[in-house]
C-alpha cells in the first residue's frame, strides 16, 4: 500500500532532514538536509546540505559541467519528480564533479530516455565540518507550470569507501530511490507573480 505524501510543501528556502537506509548507515556522516524554493518562473533551486568532516568524504574529481551517466555511483545528490496520477516520471543527479544527468521514465524504471534540460550551473561550498551543492534546475513549460510530487535523496560516499543511502522516505527492502514510496513530498504549481 503507497505511503501517503507529505501533505504541504514547506515554505521557501526551508529544509528537509533525510534519512540513511537502514541497511547502509553512514560511518561519518552526521546529517543530510536539502532546502528548497519554487520561483514563479517554474525553476527549482536546491541546496544539499551534508555535515561530513571534510576528510571523510570521497568526492570525484572535478570535471566539465556536462551530461554524465552513472553519477550515483559515487557521492551524488537527486532530485525526481512525477505528476499526481502518472506513472512517468523525471530523475535529475546532480554530482560534485560538476557533471549532471536529467532522465524521463515512462513508469517505474521503466522506459528511460534523457530529457531536455539547460545544463544547471553546480556550486560547491565546504568548510573542516560540512559539504553543500547547490543548484537550479529549469523546468521546461510543461512541468514547470505543473503540480508535482517529488522525492529528494543523496548517495554519499565516504573516504574508506563506505555508501549511504539517504531519501525522504525508503520502501522495504534494498535502497531503491526510485521506488513509489519514495516519492513523498507533493509541490502545488508556482504562484504567478
Amino acid at each position: 500500500m503507497p505511503l501517503d505524501p507529505v501533505p504541504d510543501w514547506p515554505e521557501p528556502a526551508a529544509g528537509l532532514m533525510l534519512i540513511a537506509h537502514p541497511d547502509t548507515p553512514a560511518r561519518a556522516v552526521e546529517s543530510v538536509e536539502v532546502q528548497f524554493e519554487m520561483s514563479p518562473d517554474g525553476s527549482l533551486w536546491l541546496r544539499y546540505h551534508i555535515e561530513v568532516p571534510e576528510n571523510d568524504l570521497a568526492l570525484p574529481d572535478p570535471a566539465g559541467p556536462e551530461r554524465a551517466d552513472g553519477l550515483w555511483e559515487t557521492t551524488c545528490c537527486e532530485l525526481f519528480l512525477r505528476r499526481p496520477g502518472e506513472p512517468g516520471y523525471l530523475e535529475f543527479n546532480f554530482c560534485p564533479s560538476s557533471q549532471w544527468a536529467a532522465y524521463r521514465f515512462s513508469g517505474y524504471r521503466d522506459g528511460a530516455g534523457d530529457f531536455d534540460v539547460l545544463a544547471p550551473d553546480i556550486l560547491l561550498d565546504c568548510s573542516a565540518s560540512h559539504f553543500a551543492l547547490e543548484t537550479t534546475v529549469e523546468l521546461s513549460t510543461e512541468w514547470a507550470s505543473a503540480s508535482f510530487i517529488a522525492a529528494l535523496s543523496a548517495v554519499i560516499e565516504e573516504s574508506d569507501g563506505t555508501k549511504s543511502y539517504w531519501a525522504l522516505r525508503h520502501p522495504p527492502g534494498k535502497p531503491d530511490f526510485h521506488h513509489p514510496d519514495c516519492f513523498a513530498l507533493t509541490l502545488g504549481a508556482p504562484e504567478s507573480p
